[in-house]
């Protein structure tokens, strides 16, 4: 008996040397050479076709198949398994013996039906993950993202990918949406080097392009004289997602969110860059997201609040203590990234930074695959996007080289761009952007920048030819990895 389990369990492991051993040479050494066959050309693909597994990953007909494939190769292993525990147990035996053997081989064929069935609904559920968040070009509308994708090389044209990066606040207690976190994220196409460029959430006056339909009720940007501080809040960038759709429904041309495109066009307008895609995270869900990963780590270097308003001098029950590599839950990390109690929009700016460093950091291979369900259930309720199926694979391999790359912050002089003032200086901040972007290390393969007065044609950094004379700023970028380090008693980046 020891024997003829010991052959079953080899059987199993190596499917055919059973078989074999078992007398039926023929299909024995058909299955092993199969299964070694197997082996090797997933050993192949994996050492040289990993970039290409994991652009299908994001390809809902090629998840189908792949949850087919795995299911059929799980029964027929199973197959194998009862057969060649048939073939290695003897004509004659008692019936302890046999009922014995056969509960062996219902672990061993469990061994083999569970890791499958888990693979499969992974797989499924990264499928429905991509169907649910993010729709084919002809399925879903928006009035800024490019009309056509070359799917082929979408980056051939496009030396650097920007990024609409928005934290959507819709908490229960607050009617309508506030976009309390705006981030463009400017992607080097070829290195991957990314850098950001926050915004703070109470800017007015938010200029729109010349060619936009919201230009003509807007001429001087979306904002209005003479209103107190509580009546111009209604006015600001963070009012933009809400209250530009619901003044003026449709302008832009059909949406599936108005106030993405609206934000979209603007933000691109006061910075200088042309967005491409906009990505928008309900900040409600967050902290699900952030279970999901196991949580993530970051330094503090300042206490944070969790709660409380300091216009009311109402003070928060709870704090989140200064300490380096801290482990912070998705609650602790959503307070974290949004606690505003004794802070400015320039320290919250940081801190949101910091959280999208983290979360990147968070996604290593072992945490995608054994948290994957969790995940992938947690980003359909996260997040919103006008990024086609289409570009998924494309975009899967340019996040691989984002995340080997450098991430920078372009650092905003909030005094001397006026970004605190009534009236910015949005000239001034476009300068500053292109500058920080120029002056990235290393360079950017792009054609050189246009000179003042000219409008450049490369995508991705087209530029209005500016209105008024302004000596531009220094642009300067900061290494994430130096502005999130942990520095209690230095002085705090911008």
């Amino acid at each position: 008996m020891p024997k003829l389990l010991g052959f079953t369990l080899l059987g199993a492991l190596i499917p055919g040397l059973g078989l074999i051993v078992g007398g039926r040479r023929r299909i024995g050494a058909f299955v092993l050479t199969l299964f070694l066959g197997l082996v090797g050309l997933g050993v192949y693909v994996g050492l040289t076709r990993r970039d290409e597994v994991l652009a299908a990953a994001v390809v809902p007909s090629r998840l189908l198949m792949t949850s087919v494939v795995i299911g059929a190769l799980a029964c027929c292993w199973i197959v194998v398994i009862v057969a060649s525990h048939r073939s290695l147990r003897p004509a004659t035996g008692g019936a302890g013996g046999r009922a014995f053997g056969a509960t062996f081989v219902g672990l061993l064929c469990f061994a083999v039906a569970a890791p499958a069935a888990i693979g499969v609904q992974s797989v499924l559920a990264q499928r429905s993950l991509v169907q649910d968040v993010f729709q084919a070009q002809g399925e879903s509308r928006s009035a800024t993202r490019p009309s056509t994708v070359n799917v082929k090389d979408p980056w051939e044209d496009k030396p650097r990918l920007n990024l609409l990066l928005l934290g959507g606040d819709d908490a229960p207690s607050r009617e309508g949406v506030r976009t309390d976190t705006v981030i463009v994220a400017s992607i080097d196409t070829k290195t991957g080097n990314t850098a950001l460029v926050s915004l703070p959430r109470n800017l007015t006056f938010m200029p729109f392009p010349a060619d936009s339909p919201l230009r003509k009720y807007y001429p001087n940007g979306f904002g209005k004289e003479g209103l107190s501080l509580d009546g111009r809040l209604e006015w600001m960038l963070t009012a933009m997602y809400q209250n530009v759709p619901d003044a003026h429904p449709g302008i832009l041309g059909p949406s599936d969110n108005e106030g993405a495109d609206v934000v979209k066009q603007s933000v691109g307008e006061a910075i200088g860059l042309k967005l491409d895609y906009y990505l928008q995270v309900n900040l409600q869900s967050f902290p699900e997201i952030v279970d999901a990963l196991g949580g993530i780590r970051v330094n503090v270097n300042e206490r944070v609040a969790m709660g409380g308003v300091s216009s009311s001098h109402i003070p928060p029950k709870e704090w989140i203590e200064p300490g380096p590599n801290q482990h912070l839950d998705g609650r602790h990390a959503l307070w974290f990234a949004r606690g505003r109690y004794g802070a400015d929009d320039d320290q919250r700016q940081v801190r949101q930074r910091c959280v999208i460093k983290s979360i990147v950091d968070a996604g290593d291979p072992q945490t995608l695959v054994t948290k994957y369900k969790a995940i992938a259930r947690a980003g359909k309720h996260l997040l919103r996007t006008d990024i086609p199926q289409e570009l998924l694979p494309a975009m899967v391999q340019l996040a691989l080289k984002v995340k080997s790359g450098t991430v920078s912050n372009v650092t905003l002089d909030s005094d001397k761009l006026r970004l605190k003032y009534l009236h910015p200086d949005y000239q001034a901040l476009r300068d500053t952007v292109e500058n920080a972007l120029e002056s990235a290390p290393p360079p950017t393969p792009a054609t050189p920048p246009a000179k003042p007065g000219t409008t450049p044609t490369e995508p991705g950094t087209t530029r209005k030819p500016p209105t008024t004379t302004t000596t531009a700023p220094p642009g300067p970028t900061q290494n994430l990895a130096d502005a999130c380090a942990y520095n209690p008693n230095g002085d705090q980046p911008n």
